[in-house]
Order: C-alpha cells, then sequence, then structure tokens
C-alpha cells in the first residue's frame, strides 16, 4: 500500500480547489465580461461517487464565479467557499461545522494560495502541472491534468483505499 492510500483510509472530507484543478486554470471571457469555464464530466461523476459513499465534499476558492456556483449546485456540492484569498480561516471554519480534524480532509490544490491548508490536511494532493512549492508537499500527484479527469482520479484514489470503489461502481451497473 502507498503512503498515499494509506493516508486517504482517513479520509472523510475532501475539498478541491477549482481553477487549475477542476478547471484547466484558463479563465474564458466574453466581449461583455461573462465568464465561462470548461469542467470534465468525468470528475463530476467521480464527486457524486464520493458522496454518494458518505465522503462530505468541499469547494474553497480564491475567486468569486457564478459558473462554479452552479456546478457545485448540480454536484450536490454544500460547502463551497468563494473569494477565499487566504483559504485556512474557510478550512478551520469547516473543520468546526463538520467536527472533523483537519486529518480526516484531503485537499486537492495546485498552486501556493493551497499552501496553508495542504499542509495541514491529512491527504495533499494535486496535479501534474502545479508550481513545484506545491508538489513538493503533496502527497499524491495525478496522471491527468486540471480539468481533464485529475478529479476523478483523487476520488478513486480515496474510494478504492477504503474499500468503498466496487460499491460505488455497482450503484451505476443497474
Amino acid at each position: 500500500m502507498s503512503s498515499a492510500t494509506h493516508l486517504a483510509t482517513s479520509v472523510r472530507a475532501i475539498i478541491f480547489d477549482v481553477d487549475g484543478v477542476l478547471t484547466d486554470g484558463g479563465l474564458y471571457r466574453s466581449d461583455d465580461g461573462q465568464e465561462f469555464k470548461r469542467f470534465h464530466s468525468a470528475d463530476g461523476l467521480g464527486i457524486r461517487m464520493l458522496g454518494d459513499a458518505g465522503i462530505k465534499i468541499a469547494v474553497i476558492t480564491g475567486r468569486e464565479s457564478n459558473v462554479v456556483r452552479h456546478r457545485c449546485k448540480e454536484l450536490g456540492i454544500e460547502h463551497l467557499v468563494q473569494g477565499a484569498k487566504n483559504k485556512l480561516p474557510a478550512f478551520q471554519s469547516l473543520c468546526q461545522q463538520l467536527e472533523m480534524a483537519p486529518n480526516e480532509f484531503a485537499y486537492m490544490g495546485d498552486d501556493i494560495i493551497d499552501l496553508p491548508v495542504m499542509r495541514r490536511v491529512g491527504l495533499a494532493l494535486t496535479v501534474p502541472n502545479a508550481t513545484d512549492e506545491v508538489s513538493a508537499i503533496a502527497h499524491w500527484t495525478s496522471t491527468r491534468p486540471g480539468g481533464n479527469g485529475a478529479a476523478r482520479e483523487a476520488c478513486e484514489l480515496i474510494l478504492k483505499a477504503k474499500n468503498l470503489y466496487g460499491e460505488a461502481v455497482k450503484r451505476y451497473m443497474v
């Protein structure tokens, strides 16, 4: 069992960053200033599978976006914090709300704004094109880039480590 797999067995909640993790990190704007983001459907299904297995899902992002609010609602993500320039207070509040210790969380981030939380969680996850500082402290790195199935890989890592993957897949086989 790898170190990350071992750490994943204790995960009861996961937090995702958005730009660079759930999206490719690009900021798409129309002429009238409307924002667009591209999400990967495989990530969405992975998040649903994880939630259906009883793992709490949260998103903490440094930016404000109606697109993110809609995506979280669509996926049933109850815990969304936007505009968090310092993500640590949002994380600490989430620990209190969910009555969980920091080591019961996984966090998937890609940039220096994610470091304070990643240093405190039980399982720090990242993407291949993360900053060097993030890559240096991550317990695990996806093979797929952000916005292209990276979150799905993280979801499957946790489900498999907790022996919940087979049951999660079975729900879709009826």
